[in-house]
């Protein structure tokens, strides 16, 4: 395909390079170049994508994926629109409500792709995951207060992690990649893809939370309709727990203020679960409670 126009993209953290393209016909498309150690992963997100496109949920809908000099490249639909993490907070508790009511439902549409039958057991291989997690935390210079609470919450809870099941996740859904175009949500930035625990997915919503409450609540129920089990709340608080142990050790390298985003996420989290007594979150109301 030739280009007229080629525009870089400065957001966002996966190293590849990305831009927004023109064609002769001036039709606009997203263009990412990936190194060529990623050239597979890039493959197999691709084909994975188009069995997202398949279940009719608004993303930016793959096009063509192929090599080149550089590594790899991908060609996704460009959407015109706004930032939801921009919009949404600016709205009433009604409407960022039933934006997160999509935002739930769209998910659980994606989680209706199955995991691969050889895909390993999510309980020894969550479980090693969390014994890093704590590692890293206990092993950092940077301590905070009411680390140990997470520490202690997911001990309290690992034998949920036994016979969950596993599907594909887009990897890192939250409000930062969502976008509003013509007054609907559209999900963007499959490129995190991987095979999991559905529940797991939730582990972002602290960012949601975080800007806006109404749309973290809406997207809870729009996943479960209504009926959300105590188990989904108690693991949910465990995947958060575990989050945010490696929060300050990965900021690290990124510099001040990326420590101090991490850490004030980490006091957020502990007031939202008072200390990690309890299991539903603080942030969790409809848009008529207070």
């Amino acid at each position: 395909m030739e280009y007229t126009h080629k525009v870089p993209i400065d957001k966002g953290w996966s190293g590849d390079r990305k831009f927004c393209v023109t064609d002769s016909c001036g039709t606009k498309y997203l263009l990412r170049i990936s190194p060529p150690e990623r050239t597979e992963f890039r493959r197999k997100g691709f084909e994975l994508l188009k069995k997202v496109d398949e279940l009719d949920v608004p993303i930016c809908r793959p096009v063509e994926f192929g090599e080149c000099e550089e590594g790899a490249y991908t060609l996704l639909t460009w959407i015109d629109g706004e930032d939801a993490e921009e919009v949404i907070p600016t709205l009433s508790p009604g409407e960022q409500y039933a934006y997160g009511l999509e935002a739930g439902r769209i998910l659980k549409k994606i989680h209706s792709i199955p995991a691969p039958a050889d895909q390993s057991l999510w309980e020894p291989r969550f479980n090693a995951k969390m014994d890093r997690k704590i590692a890293m935390h206990r092993d950092c210079p940077i301590q905070y207060d009411g680390g140990e609470a997470f520490v202690d919450y997911i001990e309290a809870h690992r034998h949920l992690l036994k016979d969950r099941p596993q599907t594909y996740q887009h990897g890192d859904f939250h409000i930062g990649n969502m976008m509003i175009a013509d007054g609907k949500l559209v999900v963007i930035d499959f490129d995190r893809f991987d095979f999991g625990d559905p529940w797991e997915e939730f582990n972002r919503i602290c960012w949601c939370a975080q800007k806006a409450p109404y749309f973290a609540s809406g997207r809870v129920d729009g996943y479960f309709d209504g009926e959300v089990p105590l188990e989904f709340w108690q693991l949910l608080a465990m995947y958060i727990s575990s989050n945010t142990l490696s929060s300050v050790p990965w900021a690290i390298p990124f510099g001040e203020e990326q420590i101090g985003v991490m850490l004030r996420q980490a006091k957020e989290v502990l007031d939202w679960y008072d200390g990690m007594k309890k299991d539903i979150p603080s942030w969790y109301k409809k848009p008529c409670e207070k």
